[in-house]
C-alpha cells in the first residue's frame, strides 16, 4: 500500500469517527417562546389577563357612552349587588356604558328628542360579555340560591327560568348593540342609594312600595321576571302605558327595535356584529377620534 492510500485510508476512518461520536451526543431541544409553550389551565380558572398590556381590550368600534353622550343617565346594575343574583357579576370592572358607536350615537338621537320633552334616558345595562351570561347561567342552575326571589321572580319557580326564557347561554347585549334602559323625569333626582338590608317587594308592586328608583313608573321594576314586563301587556294602563309607549315610539324612531317580553330592552336594527358574541370586560374604553 503505498502512502498516499494509507493517509487516504486514516482520512476516512477519522471522518467517520466523528461522524459517529456527533450522532452519538444529544441533540438540543428546539426552542419554545410563551406564545406557543404549554399553558395550565382548569375548568373553574377565571380568564386571565393578557400579559403586561392587563385584560383584552374591545375592538375598536366600541365606545363609552358618556363619550358620546355625557347627558344620559348611567346606573348599571351588574357592577353592584343590587340585581337578581345579588352580588357583582363578572366581567364588570366598571360601572359604565359600553356600545358599539353606532348604537350609541342612536341613543344620543332618542336623548335629544327626549330632553325637548322634559325627559332623559337612563341605562341599566349595554354591552354584556359572554362571561357575564355565563355567570347567569351557573347561578340559574344552583336551585339553592333563591335570595332574590322575593323581589325579582315572586311568581315563577327558578327551575323554570330557562324554559320560561328569562336566562338563556346566549344574550344580545353580548353583540354590543342592546341596551337596557329607561326614562327619568327631568329635574332628575339623585338615584337612591342601594339598601342590600332592605326588605324584599315585589317587582310588580306598586311603585311606592317597590325597589326604591328615580325613573318614571313602567309598571314594574327592571329585570322583572313576570308577564307584567310585557311591553304591551294590557293590564298595564294609564301612566304606566304612555311611558312605555314614548320610550318604545322614541327609540324605534331612533332605529332600535323592542324584546316584546321586556319593557326596557332594546336593540339597533342596524346592529354592526349580528353574530358575534364578545367577552372583553366592561371597562371604559380609551376615546377615539369620531368618525
Amino acid at each position: 500500500m503505498s502512502v498516499l492510500s494509507r493517509t487516504a485510508r486514516a482520512a476516512a476512518l477519522s471522518a467517520a469517527l466523528v461522524a459517529a461520536v456527533s450522532a452519538a451526543a444529544p441533540q438540543p431541544a428546539p426552542a419554545t417562546t410563551p406564545a406557543t409553550a404549554p399553558k395550565p389551565s382548569g375548568p373553574s380558572e377565571p380568564p386571565k389577563p393578557s400579559g403586561p398590556s392587563g385584560p383584552p381590550k374591545p375592538p375598536k368600534e366600541f365606545v363609552a357612552l358618556g363619550d358620546v353622550d355625557p347627558t344620559i343617565r348611567q346606573e348599571i346594575r351588574y357592577h353592584t349587588p343590587n340585581n337578581f343574583v345579588g352580588e357583582p357579576i363578572n366581567g364588570y370592572l366598571q360601572p359604565t356604558c359600553v356600545l358599539t358607536r353606532p348604537a350609541a350615537r342612536a341613543l344620543h338621537r332618542a336623548q335629544r328628542t327626549l330632553l325637548r320633552q322634559g325627559y332623559t334616558l337612563k341605562v341599566y345595562d349595554c354591552y354584556r360579555p359572554q362571561r357575564a351570561v355565563d355567570h347567569f347561567v351557573t347561578w340559574a342552575k344552583d336551585l339553592d340560591d333563591q335570595a332574590m326571589k322575593g323581589e325579582f321572580y315572586p311568581r315563577v319557580d327558578k327551575n323554570r327560568l330557562f324554559e320560561d326564557g328569562y336566562i338563556a347561554e346566549r344574550s344580545g347585549h353580548s353583540r354590543g348593540s342592546t341596551v337596557d334602559l329607561t326614562l327619568v323625569k327631568l329635574p332628575a333626582r339623585p338615584a337612591p342609594p342601594h339598601d342590600p338590608d332592605r326588605p324584599l317587594t315585589p317587582c310588580y308592586a306598586p311603585q311606592a312600595d317597590r325597589a326604591p328608583d328615580d325613573s318614571v313608573d313602567m309598571g314594574t321594576g327592571y329585570d322583572c321576571f313576570d308577564t307584567l314586563s310585557h311591553t304591551l301587556d294590557p293590564r298595564i294602563q294609564g301612566e304606566q302605558k304612555a311611558n312605555r309607549l314614548l320610550l318604545k315610539s322614541t327609540l324605534e324612531s331612533a332605529g332600535f327595535k323592542n324584546l316584546p317580553e321586556e319593557w326596557w330592552h332594546y336593540t339597533l336594527r342596524d346592529e354592526p356584529f349580528p353574530a358575534t358574541y364578545f367577552d372583553f370586560p366592561v371597562s371604559k374604553p380609551n376615546p377615539r377620534p369620531r368618525g
